[in-house]
């Protein structure tokens, strides 16, 4: 039983990395069709990561009072209608309110389904887990530009995107018998949650570490996403067909990072896993610092997701280690809504920077944020080996 719920929820984790690379794919064409200026397309995420981070740190409270299933099943729920709103939306006004409820949605299922699987699976299985997101990535792009080949009918790509969340909200609810049936952990913790507020979960010991781990894995993460492209092209001299396969290379170095990390998990310890993958990802920066043929560029930007990938679920493995288990959901509460702060953050800082000083700093940005994610891991596990 175990194991069906299991496989449960890696296809409800589909569903949670399905919206995060849809609008990006479908804004070209909804601002031409709407006679948008592009730079609005900075509204949109802005407020769904807000929403994110909103719904991440009250995630403990809600989880507490719903439970891990029922939370997971409503989540995706709001997702799958707020991507059926953008379908019908006329202009960024509609799309940023929409925006909102769909950055709840994704912060309440991903704080929810870590914590439940952090508790009771394995490192293995929550670095499966995170390939799964990878999938949802990855699929919903491509979805969306096949229709987009159709008269740049980005609207009915993104209805085909509902039918896909709405039959994963399905296939929770039916199986809601099954998380009742299976006793675990992670339910037994709900009972006895620690809720914390954001100064009292910033006060425990290690917690700010810990979330300059996530601060600086996730940031770098992010300028690989919305930033990598315009350096590709303007500083390396890629065409913008080419920049952008290469930042498809990216994700697919992530997913592949976190598929290697499932199989060695049962090897390694996790922490040993991240300090690997972050030595490769400190490699991999490096070759984007200098002039070199696009091969090697394009190897680069893949090794810095396929190092820096495994962290964030390990991480997460690592959480009601460091911290128990009575505090584990207040806490990767916390460190996904900290994550959301970076993602939505460092990007934008970047943008000012490059605006006066061009996007050549592109690998010097990412240098800052690996910095600052290795000197909270330091005192992050020197901390747990001096207890």
């Amino acid at each position: 039983m175990s194991v069906l719920l299991s496989g449960i929820i890696f296809v409800a984790y589909i569903g949670l990395g399905i919206p995060d690379s849809l609008f990006g794919a479908a804004w070209p064409a909804i601002y031409h069709d709407l006679d948008l200026p592009v730079s609005y397309a900075g509204f949109v995420t802005s407020t769904v990561y807000l929403g994110t981070m909103f719904s991440s740190f009250m995630s403990t409270r809600i989880i507490k009072k719903l439970g891990t299933a029922n939370t997971t099943l409503i989540s995706t729920l709001i997702t799958a209608f707020a991507l059926l709103g953008f379908s019908f939306s006329t202009n960024i006004l509609f799309f940023c309110l929409l925006a909102f409820p769909l950055g709840i949605g994704a912060g309440s299922v991903d704080t929810a389904l870590n914590n439940y699987v952090a508790l009771n699976y394995s490192a293995k299985s929550i670095n499966f887990l995170h390939c799964f997101y990878g999938v949802g990535v990855t699929i919903s792009p491509y979805l969306m530009s096949l229709e987009l080949s159709k008269n740049n009918n980005w609207q009915q790509g993104y209805r085909l995107i509902f039918f896909i969340q709405i039959s994963i909200a399905i296939i929770v609810f039916v199986t809601l018998p099954v998380w009742k049936k299976v006793k675990t952990k992670a339910e037994e913790a709900n009972e006895n949650t620690v809720v914390m507020t954001v100064l009292q979960a910033l006060k425990q010991k290690k917690a700010k570490p810990a979330i300059g781990v996530f601060f600086g894995s996730c940031g770098i993460e992010s300028m690989c996403l919305v930033w990598a492209s315009t350096f590709l092209a303007e500083s390396k001299g890629f065409n913008a067909d080419s920049a952008a396969e290469t930042v498809t290379i990216y994700f697919i170095g992530l997913t592949v990072g976190r598929f290697l990390s499932g199989i060695l998990a049962s090897k390694l310890a996790g922490s040993k896993i991240i300090i690997i993958g972050q030595a490769i990802t400190f490699v991999a920066i490096m070759l984007l610092l200098f002039k070199l043929p696009v091969i090697v560029i394009r190897i680069g930007l893949f090794m810095v997701g396929f190092g820096n990938g495994p962290l964030f679920p390990n991480m997460t493995h690592l959480t009601p280690t460091i911290f128990g288990k009575e505090k584990s959901q207040s806490m990767i509460g916390i460190e996904m809504g900290f994550s959301s702060v970076s993602i939505l953050v460092v990007p934008l800082v970047f943008g000012f920077i490059a605006q006066h000083l061009g996007t050549f700093v592109f690998p010097y940005y990412l240098i800052f944020l690996y910095a600052l994610m290795m000197i909270s891991m330091f005192f992050l596990f020197k901390k747990e080996k001096s207890k």
